[in-house]
C-alpha cells in the first residue's frame, strides 16, 4: 500500500509540474498578437478493482460498493481557448485583426500552408505582403512601388490609390480560413499552426461570410491571457504540488517507522 501511495503521488507531482509549465507559457505570450491560452486537462489512470460491485457476498447477497482503488493522475491534453482577444487600434495600415472566427494563411518555405490570428503585417523589398519572419500571406497581395492609402475592407478586399490614378485600384483579397475543429490545429511556433486530421480541412472564404471574422485595418488582436486567471491557476497549482509532495514525505515517514518496528 505504501508503494502505491508514493506511486500516485509521484503521478500528482508530474501532473502539476505540467499544468505548471502550461500557466508559465500562457503567462509569457500574453504580449504575443493573437495568442490563445492553453489549458491543461487531466484523466485518472487505471483502476485496480478488489472487488466489484454487485459481486457475490453471500450465496444470496452482492455487494453494494466495490473496492476500487485509483493508481493517479495523467495530463490527458492540452486544449486551447479560442475565445476572441481584445482588439487593440495601432494606426498601421498593415496591421490586421480577425475580429470572429478563423485564420490566416501563411505560405511556409518548404510550400506548406500555415495559419495565423497574429495579423502585424509589413511589406516586402519586392512590395509583398509579407509576415515579420518574411513569409508571404495566402493568397499573395503585391503592392506596387509608390502606393499610397492601402485599405483593407472587412472581407478582406485589399486597394490602394496608385500613381496617377484618381480613384483607388484593387490589388487582391486576402480569405480567410475556418474550421470545423480548430482546437486541433497544431502549434509549430512563430504564432503559426497546421492542419491536422483533428482540425479538418480547412474551409477558405471572404472574411464575414459563413461564419468566418471579419478583417480590422489598423487594429492588432491582443492575446486572451487573463493575467488573474492564470495567477489563481498557479497558486492552485502550486499548492496541489505542495500537497502531493507531503504526501511523498508521509508515506516515506510510515515506511521508516514500519521497517523501524520489524528490525
Amino acid at each position: 500500500m505504501p508503494n502505491s501511495a508514493l506511486h500516485v503521488a509521484r503521478t500528482g507531482l508530474e501532473a502539476q509540474d505540467t499544468r505548471m509549465r502550461v500557466i508559465a507559457n500562457n503567462l509569457a505570450n500574453i504580449g504575443t498578437a493573437g495568442f490563445k491560452r492553453d489549458r491543461a486537462d487531466f484523466a485518472t489512470l487505471a483502476y485496480q478493482d478488489q472487488r466489484v460491485a454487485g459481486q457475490q457476498s453471500t450465496a444470496e447477497t452482492t455487494y453494494a460498493i466495490g473496492l476500487n482503488l485509483g493508481t493517479g493522475v495523467q495530463v490527458q491534453g492540452t486544449s486551447r481557448i479560442d475565445s476572441q482577444g481584445t482588439l487593440n487600434t495601432t494606426g498601421n495600415a498593415l496591421d490586421m485583426a480577425l475580429d470572429g472566427p478563423g485564420f490566416f494563411q501563411v505560405q511556409l518555405p518548404g510550400g506548406e500552408v500555415a495559419y495565423t490570428r497574429a495579423g502585424n503585417f509589413s511589406l516586402s523589398a519586392e512590395g509583398q505582403l509579407v509576415t515579420a519572419q518574411g513569409f508571404a500571406l495566402e493568397p499573395a497581395i503585391n503592392v506596387p512601388q509608390g502606393a499610397q492609402s492601402i485599405t483593407v475592407a472587412p472581407d478582406g478586399t485589399v486597394s490602394a490609390t496608385l500613381a496617377g490614378d484618381a480613384a483607388p485600384a484593387e490589388l487582391g483579397q486576402l480569405t480567410i480560413a475556418s474550421f470545423v475543429n480548430p482546437t486541433g490545429l497544431q502549434a509549430i511556433g512563430d504564432n503559426f499552426l497546421q492542419e491536422t486530421a483533428a482540425s479538418g480541412a480547412a474551409d477558405i472564404g471572404a472574411g464575414g461570410t459563413n461564419g468566418r471574422g471579419s478583417i480590422r485595418q489598423a487594429m492588432l488582436e491582443g492575446s486572451n491571457v487573463n493575467v488573474v486567471e492564470e495567477l489563481v491557476e498557479m497558486i492552485e497549482a502550486q499548492r496541489s504540488y505542495e500537497i502531493n509532495s507531503k504526501m511523498v514525505s508521509a508515506v516515506d515517514e510510515m515506511l521508516r517507522n514500519a521497517n523501524q518496528t520489524l528490525l
